[in-house]
């Protein structure tokens, strides 16, 4: 084992042991200390579920990018396991960043990652090269392969950049390893390239997927491209995206497009765009397929633009959302909590046909580690209330608020009361379809806000900095609405 990774797992054993449950959210991925990001390797291997994360160990800022180690059975109580990967090769001397993870027929796990290293150029600039690598290893030990980088400038189509190029997603299908990486086109927008190999390791150029011609943000990065429910689903994370009405926000986005893909240009034709999450925290999605169908997304549960924003003597930075469900209804993605999360449920407590009209707090509903989902309707037969409000994680001097407006058809989620010490974006609005009912779940985590919109229509992430002791729950309504809730505790 080299220094880098063996020191990396000497800082693991000495502080994580040490690490209280009263730090940590109860089923959301953390480094347990340090930094991390984009989820990576995300993969089906021996019968359980393996998660490798962006992971600088030493500090709760970015730095040098390792890759971080957990595993699951359910999706909900992870396994930490020994920091995978170091940056300690030429080709990933300045990080081992972004990738995925196969079970290859000889039953090994194969981990597939972008490999940087810094060079500076005549006039000062430093470029930042990359290229695809591969590590092969057992479910907690892995080696890089002696013949890496499998894929590098030589291997991109013309006018494609080697300063970015990255976040290979691997898979197998038809008698082939495919795999789609990011990249920067001469356009200076963003562009997904597949790759095929038939042994994993030896790798050459098939196709453009999909471009953004200056669309939808610039590079693309994290792509992910799947089958579903009879279409084929493109996830990216565009950078420097302008917001396109409510659909998009500015930034570090998330941008799913669902479409055919064509066998014989290997192109993906479009059908329809949309935002994959509303909130504020999301980015970096990657899925999985279980070995019961279902196709599971993950994403990393926090935004670049806060995470200069850190709770004092935390020792991490970082989490990933709840895996997600995934599946086509009339057109759109639609996401769920993994299903197993109603096996932590206890303690239900149960409202209906209550009239809201002014603020009001319904006995037993209250708590920071809950699922509860909240069914809105009018409450006079004759006019729409003109907004409901779900106030959550509240105390006297703090709250997280979630508004609907039915006149303009939005949902707000105003969290400029959560607990962030910096000024930044904590407002977000986006469009929600006009029912009769409005059904909002919320999932709340000690950190995090999850919500699912109309059974998984939208869903959106938010990061909170309140103190778990403000717990409180109210709604209020100007007008009149009729609310039935249902909720429960969340537990390990």
């Amino acid at each position: 084992m080299k220094d880098a990774l063996q020191k990396a797992r000497d800082f693991e054993n000495k502080y994580l042991p040490h690490l209280s449950p009263d730090e940590l959210p109860r089923f959301h991925v953390t480094g347990g200390v340090g930094w991390i990001n984009d989820p990576n390797g995300f993969s089906v291997y021996r019968g359980e579920y393996h998660l490798f994360f962006q992971y600088h160990p030493y500090d709760v800022k970015w730095g040098p990018m390792h890759w971080g180690h957990v595993k699951t059975r359910d999706f909900l109580h992870w396994e930490r396991l020994p920091c995978a990967m170091a940056p300690d090769e030429a080709y990933d001397k300045d990080g081992c960043f972004s990738g995925s993870a196969i079970e290859l027929p000889d039953g090994r796990h194969l981990l597939m990652y972008t490999g940087v290293r810094n060079v500076r150029r005549p006039n000062g600039v430093m470029d930042h090269h990359q290229t695809q690598c591969l590590a092969i290893g057992d479910g907690r030990d892995y080696q890089k392969y002696e013949g890496n980088p499998v894929l590098d400038e030589a291997d991109l189509p013309d006018g494609g950049s080697p300063i970015d190029f990255r976040d290979p997603k691997i898979w197998y299908e038809d008698g082939k390893y495919r795999a789609v990486a990011g990249n920067r086109p001469a356009d200076g927008s963003g562009s997904v390239l597949l790759f095929e190999s038939e042994d994993a390791l030896h790798w050459r150029f098939s196709s453009v997927v999909a471009s953004c011609h200056n669309q939808f943000g610039k590079m693309w990065e994290c792509p992910d491209l799947f089958p579903l429910d009879g279409k084929h689903v493109l996830l990216v994370s565009p950078q420097e995206m302008t917001s396109m009405g409510l659909e998009f926000h500015p930034g570090n986005s998330s941008l799913c497009i669902l479409g055919d893909f064509d066998p014989e240009t290997k192109h993906l034709q479009r059908d329809n765009l949309q935002a994959i999450d509303y909130g504020t925290d999301f980015y970096a999605a990657q899925t999985l397929q279980t070995p019961d169908g279902r196709r599971i997304m993950i994403a990393w549960m926090q935004s670049w633009e806060s995470s200069a924003c850190r709770i004092k003597g935390l020792p991490f930075l970082g989490q990933m959302t709840l895996p997600r469900e995934l599946r086509i209804r009339d057109g759109r993605l639609v996401q769920n909590p993994v299903r197993e999360l109603e096996a932590c449920r206890s303690v239900k407590v149960s409202y209906k046909n209550v009239m809201i009209s002014q603020e009001t707090n319904l006995q037993g509903v209250f708590g920071r580690f809950l699922d509860m989902t909240v069914t809105v309707r009018p409450g006079n037969k004759n006019s729409m209330y003109r907004y409901f409000r779900l106030s959550l994680a509240k105390d006297g001097e703090r709250c997280t608020v979630i508004r609907h407006k039915p006149e303009n058809n939005t949902l707000r989620v105003d969290r400029s009361r959560s607990g962030f010490p910096h000024d930044i974006v904590n407002v977000r609005d986006f469009p929600v379809a006009a029912y009769d009912e409005l059904k909002l779940r919320i999932i709340l985590d000690r950190y995090s806000l999850e919500l699912f919109v109309n059974d998984g229509e939208q869903a959106a992430s938010f990061v909170l900095y309140t103190p778990v002791s403000a717990d409180s729950i109210s709604f209020s309504c100007d007008g009149a609405a009729i609310i039935d809730v249902e909720k429960y505790d969340l537990c390990m």
